[in-house]
């Protein structure tokens, strides 16, 4: 009975239509945005319904029926239109290039409000063998060397949407490691567990690998689940690109859920998937493998991008071992003959342990479309696929060179780097695994441009296009998903993930992350070979209250905010991100809780 008083209290004072004893003694305050009649999808999962959402300052004031005399300062006709929590793009790669141009482009265009970086390399720290990374902040130089620099520079320099980050073991491994593949020992270990502490109290949300990398190949178990421990102490997230997407897909979850059983901690698999023709077919065990983790009590979800190919880059299929010692190490390996023959052998049969992309694929050459911007001699070849430009390069050429030859020589023109999109996965495994409520939405992209700066190489379309394509191809189109799923997907799951208490939801209090867009029309227009479009049908964009886009159009606007993890007095597991303070202060439109 207490309850139900309760509740039936807070629904009245927080109504905008209450019943009162007469006119307030101080009118409130104008809403700064009232958006009005459009079908609302809160982020919960719930069905859509009709109502107007009021916006005052960067918070939500309302979301239900706003009197038609209400003053507001702007008013949005949403008939039509869908109106949803903003888009947290829960795997994101735009850390540098938001201290290029924090508009974001790519990313507001899409709904994106949030973006979470940081997968393995995150923008700190960078000290030790690590040197620190020289950046300008409206032409003032800055060298970061934390995370929380990183932050500061980011907000100093004018962001359109807010940013959360990870830690990324790469950071770590290379401040005590350096360019070396030698496992670290028990003193260096304890200087990269002091380097996860520090990160996490600079405000990352949790720690990121890249484990099919070759110099966090030689990190154990033991070394995930030890640095697992300093998460649990701070309540952080393991987010795991795992050891192998291929051939071994199946240890590497099982490594992922054992790390997440041991340490204690949660656990989100990037963007899962399996990527090996010989696997296809057997996504339904992949999520049996989970569900009966889940079941047992670990914590243990996944993100996927709703594309069937993957970018990495062609230096990827050379052996591990040619990696150490940096860059210069591998142009010198890769123009040594006898490394050639051994680099040749093991491409072919490959090693065990070693995510292959040369043998995931097949061998094709033709499922290999190299996104990168080339040097102005192999201009030419952009956008092309691998089989495509072997053939032009052994034109005129008696006998016809070893194409592991001809890639060889590739990487040595181009310095050895050429980002490269990979056709590794199906549909099929793609959509079973999108459709569990444990799996969310990131998109794997950076935030580009289609002009200027940020119009450059042959980028994968998911920079431009994945939420987009989640609401037009596997809503709309196909039904794969459910409207209220996919939203749930793109918001309020991956703001739980993230620690996000105040975001990613439709509610008073929430912070007012918003995204509008047209249902009938909404779909991505970045293709493989024409990646630079921006997506159809995104209407409207506020982030903590103010438009960054607004009828199509981005407003210039950088209300962004970097959202530091500040972990609350006694939190154990959980944590909390600065700006979730008491939402009952003062405030009765506050008076319904904040964050899942």
């Amino acid at each position: 009975m207490k309850y139900g008083l309760l509740a039936a209290l807070a629904a009245s004072l927080a109504s905008p239509t209450a019943c009162s004893a007469g006119p307030p003694a101080n009118p409130p305050a104008p809403y700064d945005i009232v958006i009005r009649g459009g079908r609302i999808v809160d982020g919960t999962g719930n069905p859509w319904r009709y109502a107007d959402v009021a916006i005052r300052g960067d918070r939500i004031a309302v979301v239900g029926a706003v009197p038609a005399d209400a003053a507001a300062r702007r008013t949005i006709d949403a008939r039509g239109l869908v109106v949803a929590p903003g888009f947290i793009d829960m795997h994101s790669h735009s850390d540098w290039l938001l201290l290029e141009d924090g508009g974001a482009p790519s990313k507001v265009r899409q709904g994106v409000t949030t973006e979470i970086l940081g997968e393995d390399s995150s923008g700190g720290p960078q000290k030790g063998k690590m040197p620190p990374r020289a950046v300008s902040v409206k032409g003032v130089e800055r060298k970061i060397a934390t995370l929380g620099g990183y932050f500061d520079a980011v907000e100093a320099g004018g962001i359109a949407t807010n940013v959360a980050s990870y830690v990324g073991l790469g950071n770590l491994w290379g401040c005590v490691m350096g360019d070396s593949f030698d496992h670290p020992d028990k003193a260096q270990m304890e200087e990269i567990k002091a380097l996860l502490a520090e990160a996490l109290d600079d405000g990352a949300i949790g720690l990121s690998t890249m484990l099919a990398a070759p110099r966090e190949m030689v990190s154990t178990t033991d070394d995930l689940v030890e640095l697992g421990r300093v998460l649990r102490d701070r309540g952080g997230l393991f987010s795991s690109h795992i050891r192998n997407e291929g051939g071994e897909v199946f240890d590497a979850v099982r490594e992922a859920i054992a790390v997440g059983e041991r340490a204690g901690i949660r656990v989100d698999i990037i963007h899962l998937k399996i990527a090996d023709r010989r696997l296809w077919g057997r996504m339904r065990e992949i999520i049996e493998l989970i569900e009966r983790a889940r079941a047992r009590g670990v914590d243990v979800q996944a993100n996927v991008y709703p594309y069937t190919r993957g970018n990495n880059d062609l230096a990827s299929i050379i052996p591990p071992w040619a990696h150490e010692g940096g860059r210069a190490a591998l142009l010198k390996r890769l123009n040594d003959g006898a490394s050639r023959q051994r680099m040749k052998a093991e491409i072919r049969a490959g090693i065990p342990g070693w995510y292959n992309h040369y043998l995931s694929v097949g061998g094709d050459w033709g499922r290999m479309l190299v996104s990168a911007k080339l040097s102005e001699a192999n201009r030419r070849f952009e956008g092309q696929t691998m089989d495509r430009i072997l053939a032009l390069r052994a034109e005129g050429k008696s006998p016809a060179p070893d194409p592991l030859d001809q890639l060889f020589d590739f990487l040595i023109e181009e310095d050895g780097s050429i980002g490269t999109i990979y056709a590794h996965h199906t549909e099929e495994d793609m959509n079973l695994a999108m459709a569990p409520p444990w799996c969310s939405i990131g998109s794997d992209g950076s935030a580009f441009a289609t002009e200027g700066p940020l119009h450059r190489g042959h980028p994968h379309p998911r920079n431009f296009g994945t939420f987009p394509r989640v609401l037009g191809v596997y809503v709309r189109e196909r039904r794969t998903l459910r409207l209220e799923d996919a939203i749930r997907k793109m918001t309020s799951l991956n703001a739980a993930k993230a620690g996000l208490v105040d975001r990613g939801l439709l509610l008073p209090g929430q912070f007012a992350d918003v995204t509008v867009f047209d249902p009938g029309r909404v779909i991505d227009r970045s293709t493989y070979l024409d990646p630079f479009l921006y997506p159809e049908g995104i209407a409207y964009v506020a982030v903590n209250g103010r438009l960054t886009l607004d009828n199509g159009r981005p407003t210039g606007e950088r209300p962004g905010r970097a959202l530091r993890r500040k972990p609350a007095a006694g939190e154990g597991r959980s944590a909390r991100l600065s700006g979730s303070a008491d939402l009952l202060a003062g405030r009765p439109e506050r008076l319904v809780p904040a964050g899942p």
